[in-house]
């Protein structure tokens, strides 16, 4: 069963910014998009890049070791070399809480 665990104050992720958490065992890539939360698996599934380095337009991320891009609202590919998307996670912000469901 699916169970909301906060990862992060709204003051740890400004706009414009991410950060990488583990939770439950799963490294997890939170992404501040002008003030809306989204979050992705960290590594890249082409060579395990993390992408909470990556450089963020819109809501695509591009892995910083060799630009395959994800969408962060559905964690899908967008663009080669990686061919398989990473995993998505709710975000719920609840007063300065920024949880994620796993």
């Amino acid at each position: 069963m699916a169970k909301l665990i906060k990862i992060a104050a709204a003051k740890d992720v400004p706009p414009g910014q991410a950060a990488a958490f583990t939770v439950e065992g799963q490294r997890i890539a939170l992404f501040n998009v002008e003030g809306t939360y989204y979050a992705i698996g960290d590594t890249c599934t082409h060579r395990g890049g993390p992408l909470s380095e990556g450089d963020v337009q819109g809501t695509k991320v591009t892995c910083p070791w060799h630009g395959a891009d994800f969408d962060l609202k559905t964690g899908a590919v967008m663009g080669p070399p990686a061919h398989k998307g990473v995993p998505s996670y709710k975000v719920v912000v609840e007063s300065d809480d920024i949880k994620v469901e796993v």
